[in-house]
């Protein structure tokens, strides 16, 4: 399925109160945050131009538009994944509708399995790189609008972003990792062995997402800020069986301290952005 991008954006463009500065995704159970935006208007994907509905257990698969800390922001909650059956055109096209709507700054989130010691179910990890290990690149074919063809990836995600998020954390007093996230295809959990081999790579955690939409961010010069909530020990780390509904559950547990650190990002940024206005010279 291709997405008209335009349309999609014009769509979402016209539900929603302003303009977004920044798109928030929100990854397997941590849908919570949604439903704290103030002075919300809610679309549902599949009244969005050329989106299917969202087909993930715990992926609530909407938009809703409004404020969070005084932020105007665009919420995605749920996503869409290649391991559906859905083409990488679609799988990116809410980070192309976000970049055709002007928003500047991607924050995304998901659920990973924990490969590093120390990173245990329920703790948060600030994404430093990324491995793709699934075998494509959410570019490949024709160039889209004004994306780079050739994006710099030698710093994915945004060096004064993830010191805020530093600071922010700091602050709250809230422990927060940084690691290496390995994107791998799905939708089955990793063997052991596969994990081993991620290990010796260098990844920290591993999930099925962010690695395309970072990709795809960045290629329009969107800045990137992203975290992985732990959602159980990789598969040979922790000797228990894995199942989704464990993920979830961890998820809206420690979906608590997520939102209390992505809060904290937007007011820290919702607060520069007041500072500026102010200071800039009157016309």
């Amino acid at each position: 399925m291709t997405v008209n991008v335009a349309a999609a954006a014009d769509g979402v463009r016209e539900a929603l109160p302003e303009t977004p500065e920044l798109l928030l995704v929100l990854g397997s159970g941590l849908s919570g945050l949604a439903e704290r935006v103030e002075e919300a208007v809610e679309l549902p994907f599949e009244a969005v131009p050329g989106y299917p509905a969202a087909g993930v257990a715990g992926h609530a698969g909407r938009y809703v538009g409004g404020r969070i800390e005084g932020m105007p922001v665009l919420v995605q909650a749920g996503r869409f994944h290649a391991y559906e059956g859905h083409g990488m055109d679609l799988v990116v096209a809410p980070i192309r509708v976000a970049a055709a709507l002007g928003v500047g700054t991607v924050i995304l989130t998901n659920a990973a399995g924990g490969i590093r010691p120390g990173l245990e179910p329920g703790s948060l990890m600030l994404i430093d790189d990324h491995i793709n290990l699934q075998w494509r690149s959410a570019l490949e074919g024709r160039v889209v609008g004004d994306e780079q063809r050739f994006p710099d990836m030698s710093g994915p995600y945004d060096r004064g972003l993830q010191a805020l998020a530093m600071e922010v954390a700091l602050e709250q007093r809230m422990s927060l990792s940084r690691g290496t996230y390995a994107a791998v295809a799905g939708p089955s959990y990793e063997t052991p062995a596969e994990v081993r081999m991620l290990e010796y790579l260098g990844a920290d955690a591993v999930g099925m997402s962010t690695v395309p939409e970072a990709t795809v961010a960045r290629a329009t010069d969107m800045k990137v800020l992203a975290f992985s909530m732990i959602s159980n020990r990789a598969a040979g780390k922790g000797g228990e069986n894995l199942t989704h509904a464990e993920v979830l559950e961890v998820g809206q547990k420690a979906g608590v301290d997520l939102e209390a650190l992505i809060r904290g990002v937007l007011k820290r940024l919702a607060s520069t952005d007041s500072g500026e206005a102010a200071d800039a010279p009157s016309g």
